[in-house]
């Protein structure tokens, strides 16, 4: 077998499952521990995943320090991401780097500026996974009294993506000649400026760091509504997504293919990742032993908090054990996790206070309990027949969930000639099988546009 999946190490701190900080093995202060980060970094590493995967919001949720903060309804305290994946360089070598960055709450320079940075310091190893914020508490620690609606933000994300392209395509690869007998640092006629002007953002360029290793950092991209497609098949390189069916996956794989295919781009210019959440264990009845001391961790509030959260309502006033509501309204929120877990309760037939149970545990991903076998067998389906090309393996806990699945799961799938055996590239572009795109933006010269920006301040003064 020559085709491959692509693997990610997705690394909340403690661990995906609700209660992960509460298992004995977790490292509870996770979050701010960076040789606990670098140590599972370097395991990865070791293991030849494509990539580490670090999620990230702006703010903690209202929830986060309220009456339930004792029991951590999420996890809070952990460092800022890009910040992290820039220490991560140091101690890692051929691994991707894959942060969260929101174009709600950021700027297109700002940024720009930060993944160029990691993409040079790491060798050519970054990634950006573009999200538009699914935490409405974001917005008030931006002097704002409210979060943009849904269509707002991708509108947004739309704009600050292709401001963001201009940004990485301001010089040319071999601008910086540095010839230290002439005198020349850099070939003037290799740099231009943007001079964007749009409904969200002014930007003139250049920005002042060179075109980095990959070109640009890989463009992750983590929205399933239909805003989250129309983004993801114009410019998404990896989608990380979320289905729990077969059908579902394969939906949602064609689409995105046949979006991308439309937009001018081959189906293999973007791979679809979804989350996977494993428990393993040798044997069924271990794997489900590990999966139950997992969920008598969770107190019935956090599982309860965490659901309102996800479907954007409060059901406290209604029975537990009875079933969600009939006429529950859109979310501003994440949408498409929404229409996934009213989905699963249908499908399932779940009360409220065990669909909050399951959310808390994979947190609306797929779940998968069992044997390397077991767990192999489902991945494998999935990626043979139009489902996924790779996966985001989102541990239960760390760094015991992760070192199981390495020990576990990957043996069985090298044996099956699913996953390599070691590097053959030293970029995520390579890992991935992605190419290096080319400088295809039409810019003014940055020097010429400086000129007639001084000459027309002049005239106007005058």
């Amino acid at each position: 077998m020559t085709k491959q999946m692509a693997l990610g190490a997705f690394l909340y701190p403690t661990g995906h499952h609700a209660a992960a900080w509460r298992h004995p093995e977790a490292q509870a202060d996770a979050g701010i521990n960076f040789k606990h980060y670098a140590e599972v970094a370097q395991a990865a590493e070791a293991a030849k995943f494509d990539m580490l995967f670090l999620a990230d919001s702006a703010g903690a949720r209202g929830e986060d320090w309220g009456a339930l903060a004792r029991f951590s309804t999420h996890y809070v305290a952990q460092f800022e991401p890009l910040t992290l994946l820039g220490a991560l360089a140091a101690v890692t070598e051929r691994i991707g780097l894959v942060a969260t960055a929101s174009t709600t709450y950021n700027e297109p320079y700002t940024l720009a500026r930060k993944f160029a940075s990691i993409d040079h310091i790491s060798g050519g190893r970054a990634g950006w996974n573009l999200v538009t914020s699914g935490n409405e508490g974001e917005a008030y620690n931006f002097g704002r009294d409210r979060h943009p609606p849904h269509d707002e933000r991708y509108r947004r994300a739309t704009e600050f993506l292709a401001v963001t392209e201009g940004l990485w395509d301001s010089w040319e690869d071999d601008a910086f000649v540095r010839d230290k007998d002439s005198g020349v640092f850099f070939d003037p006629d290799k740099v231009y400026s943007l001079d964007h002007r749009g409904e969200y953002f002014g930007v003139r360029g250049p920005l002042n760091i060179p075109r980095s290793p990959q070109g640009w950092p890989v463009l992750v991209q983590a929205g399933s509504s239909e805003a989250g497609k129309a983004l993801a098949g114009a410019s998404a390189e990896v989608v990380f997504t979320a289905q729990q069916t077969l059908a579902d996956a394969q939906a949602f794989y064609r689409d995105v293919k046949a979006r991308a295919v439309a937009a001018g781009r081959s189906p293999d210019d973007v791979k679809i990742m979804p989350g996977i959440f494993p428990l393993v264990g040798r044997t069924e009845a271990e794997a489900q032993a590990k999966f139950e001391e997992l969920q008598n961790l969770i107190h019935p509030d956090v599982a309860l908090s965490i659901l309102e959260h996800r479907l954007g309502i409060t059901l406290r006033h209604l029975p537990l054990d009875g079933p969600l509501p009939t006429d529950i309204p859109v979310t501003n929120a994440a949408q498409s996790r929404q229409v996934l877990l009213l989905e699963l309760a249908q499908r399932e037939g779940l009360s409220i206070l065990q669909l909050g149970l399951r959310v808390a545990g994979a947190r609306g991903h797929w779940q998968v309990i069992g044997t390397p076998e077991q767990i192999v067998d489902k991945m494998e389906e999935r990626f043979l027949n139009e489902g996924a090309d790779g996966f985001n393996v989102m541990p239960p806990y760390l760094p015991g969930g992760l070192t199981d699945f390495i020990e576990l799961v990957l043996p069985e799938l090298r044996r099956r000639g699913l996953f390599r055996t070691d590097y053959e590239g030293r970029t995520l572009r390579e890992h991935l099988g992605l190419k290096r795109p080319a400088r295809h933006h039409k810019h003014t010269k940055a020097i010429d546009a400086a000129a007639e920006h001084t000459a027309a301040k002049t005239s106007a003064a005058a």
